[in-house]
């Protein structure tokens, strides 16, 4: 077996693609922030007493999904030319989904993966002061499309408008 990531000595090499041609490439992620009760009135009336939890967390995704190849060491610095986060509250918690597009040579599911794992962190650190046990939960890609794999979306889970 060959793993792309390492080298014939076993040491770990971002993937060159450098010969690739861009294409145009999208991916939806999505996670679920828990909370109780108590923080989802106080989401849903806005007395969080940080502010505007669901504002701050979209602006804290999108900033995330451009620094992607500041957190993961193998990642590729590419081109993030749209990215938008959407927010839900729910009677458990908070939906949280992110879509980001690219025209470059490779795929932007960790971008989008990160997008929503810190805009959920942003909610965590805005509400945990009302409640220390809120949690992440079912952080996934849900649908990527373009690139040399072609389009995937996650059996179960409804489409997504691009």
């Amino acid at each position: 077996m060959s793993f792309t990531h390492l080298d014939e000595s076993g040491r770990a090499r971002m993937v060159d693609v450098t010969l690739k041609q861009p294409t145009v490439r999208s991916a939806t992620a999505r996670g679920f922030v828990r909370c109780s009760p108590e923080v989802v009135a106080a989401l849903r009336d806005g007395t969080v007493p940080k502010g505007d939890v669901l504002a701050v967390a979209r602006i804290a995704g999108i900033q995330a999904a451009k620094r992607t190849p500041e957190l993961l060491p193998l990642a590729h610095v590419i081109g993030v030319h749209g990215a938008a986060v959407d927010l839900a509250i729910v009677d458990e918690g908070v939906e949280v989904e992110a879509t980001v597009r690219t025209a470059d040579r490779t795929g932007v599911e960790m971008e989008a993966l990160t997008a929503v794992s810190v805009a959920a962190l942003a909610i965590v650190d805005m509400v945990k002061g009302l409640d220390k046990a809120t949690s992440i939960e079912n952080v996934r890609i849900v649908a990527k499309t373009g690139g040399k794999s072609g389009d995937w979306l996650r059996p179960g889970e409804e489409p997504t408008v691009p």
